[in-house]
C-alpha cells in the first residue's frame, strides 16, 4: 500500500490569505505608494512577475540540487520551459 504524497500548505493568517500573498501585497501596496500617483504606464504585472520568477526558480532549482527535471515537475512546468526561463533570466 502506498503512503499518500501530501502537499505542504502555505501558512495563512486570520484573513485565509498565505504568507506569500501577505509578502506580495504589502510589496505591491509600498512601490504604487512610492510611484506617488505616477502608476500610468508602470508594467506592474510583468515587473512583478519578472521579479518573483527568477528567485523562484534559482530557490526550486538549488532545492533539487540543480536536477531540472525534478525542478521542473515541483514547478508544474516542462523541462525545456524551465531551460527557456532559466535562460531568459540569466540563471544557466
Amino acid at each position: 500500500m502506498s503512503a499518500a504524497i501530501r502537499k505542504p500548505s502555505l501558512a495563512t493568517c486570520d484573513h485565509g490569505d498565505s504568507a506569500l500573498a501577505q509578502c506580495v501585497t504589502q510589496l505591491v501596496r509600498r512601490y504604487l505608494r512610492d510611484l506617488d500617483g505616477n502608476a500610468a504606464g508602470a508594467d506592474l504585472h510583468s515587473l512583478v512577475m519578472h521579479s518573483a520568477e527568477a528567485p523562484l526558480l534559482r530557490e526550486v532549482l538549488a532545492w533539487h540540487r540543480g536536477n531540472q527535471s525534478r525542478a521542473a515537475a515541483t514547478l508544474g512546468i516542462n523541462r525545456a520551459t524551465l531551460r527557456k526561463k532559466l535562460s531568459q533570466h540569466g540563471l544557466e
